[in-house]
């Protein structure tokens, strides 16, 4: 018997607030912005495209490349997309800084 698989698609479990700023935390551990305009992304798919972008006030085209693959949305954009969301963007000490030295 053969097991059928589907590809997993994360915006099918983000129902709250809280859902979608621990996985944004997550991924910004990671420190990789296309990471992050990724699960924007996936964000923006469970919320609904077209209603992001209306409390955005940008258009729906502007943040489906804003959020693709290829994407890079500049701060403003992110600004606009956190609020909407009901979220904030903060800024938090790495857990174990690394030690620089000056040459």
């Amino acid at each position: 018997m053969i097991t059928e698989t589907v590809p997993f698609d994360p915006s099918r479990h983000l129902d709250t607030s809280a859902d979608m700023a621990m996985y944004l935390d997550m991924v910004l551990e990671y420190n990789d912005g296309r990471l992050l305009s990724q699960a924007l992304g996936d964000i923006a798919r469970s919320r609904g495209m077209s209603d992001l972008a209306r409390e955005t006030g940008l258009s729906r085209e502007s943040l489906y490349r804003a959020l693709s693959d290829q994407g890079n949305p500049n701060l403003a954009t992110l600004i606009k997309i956190f609020d909407a969301l009901g979220l904030r963007l903060a800024v938090k000490e790495r857990e174990a800084p690394e030690t620089r030295t000056t040459t």
